[in-house]
């Protein structure tokens, strides 16, 4: 496992994963009196990640969008799935393993100040307990944001990540309200399935899949989109797929029927045809504007 300690720099970040993408705002906050964001990223982890630790520089939040794994925070475990939220403070014991069989994706952030312990529980995640959120997929937008602003050296760079961050607290905050059990069974179960959505739709392909993932009947799953979210499941993952492929156009640019392929199209005639159905132009447009710099 490994092991962190206060004076090992590098070992901030686990060697443990694939894929991962990180900024670092102020690696060295002071006491702050209030809350600084100091650092996080998006992390795949390996079938085989494991980390145990004693110390951790800063307070930590974390939140998983795919896979499962498991958690024990100064001695209590807890299971790990899409949409857990889950905190810790500089003195917490953890332990964090991926499950082998279907591994985590999460992203995390350290926090520094003299402000976070209250603020962390004040939007529902108390450094050593897990929470379950009610709708992962706009945490995980807030988050995405975050990693993408926090990446930029830009003048106000610190300044933009202070505001997405307040949204991810205050974004947690509404979330853990909404999960409780006073929540309509229907409306939990609809962001369940919408939450395997935006996490899996790139190998997602029917509604029976989404169906047999949520563990629901598929005419469950049409009515309560319809219901909550003005569409289709089949729309709205097609729309989905087809942001994936916009962003992967964008920042890698490749051949059309790599991209088609990479949402789960085999025909790249169909894929073109679809993508310019949700975004009105065809794919190769997109190749003009491949992010520089």
């Amino acid at each position: 496992m490994d092991k962190i300690g206060p004076n090992e720099a590098t070992a901030l970040l686990s060697r443990q994963v694939t894929g991962g993408r990180y900024f670092f705002l102020n690696l060295a906050p002071g006491k702050s009196p209030g809350l600084a964001w100091v650092m996080g990223g998006r992390e795949h982890c390996n079938p085989d990640y494991a980390l145990a630790r004693r110390h951790f520089p800063f307070h930590g939040l974390e939140c998983v969008v795919a896979g499962r794994g498991r958690v024990k925070l100064d001695g209590r475990e807890h299971e790990l799935g899409a949409g857990s939220a889950f905190a810790y403070a500089p003195d917490t014991d953890c332990e964090l393993r991926a499950d082998p069989s279907d591994p985590m994706v999460k992203y995390f952030v350290a926090l520094a100040g003299r402000a976070v312990g209250a603020r962390l529980s004040r939007c529902g995640v108390t450094p050593g307990t897990v929470r379950r959120l009610a709708v992962p997929a706009e945490i995980t937008g807030v988050l995405e944001d975050l990693v993408r602003e926090g990446q930029h050296a830009g003048p106000l760079t610190g300044s933009i990540c202070s505001a997405l961050g307040e949204l991810l607290l205050l974004k947690i905050e509404a979330t853990t309200t909404q999960a409780s059990p006073t929540v309509e069974p229907a409306r939990a179960a609809f962001l369940r399935c919408k939450a395997l959505i935006d996490a899996h739709a790139e190998r997602l392909g029917t509604l029976e899949e989404i169906a047999r993932l949520a563990a629901v009947e598929g005419s469950s799953v049409c009515r309560w989109f319809r219901r909550y979210q003005g569409t289709s499941p089949y729309q709205y993952l097609l729309r989905r797929k087809m942001t994936i492929a916009a962003e992967h156009l964008i920042e890698h640019g490749g051949l059309i029927k790599e991209v088609a392929a990479r949402v789960g199209f085999d025909d790249p005639y169909h894929f073109s045809r679809a993508f310019k159905a949700v975004h009105g132009v065809a794919p190769r447009a997109l190749l003009n504007y491949r992010r520089v710099g």
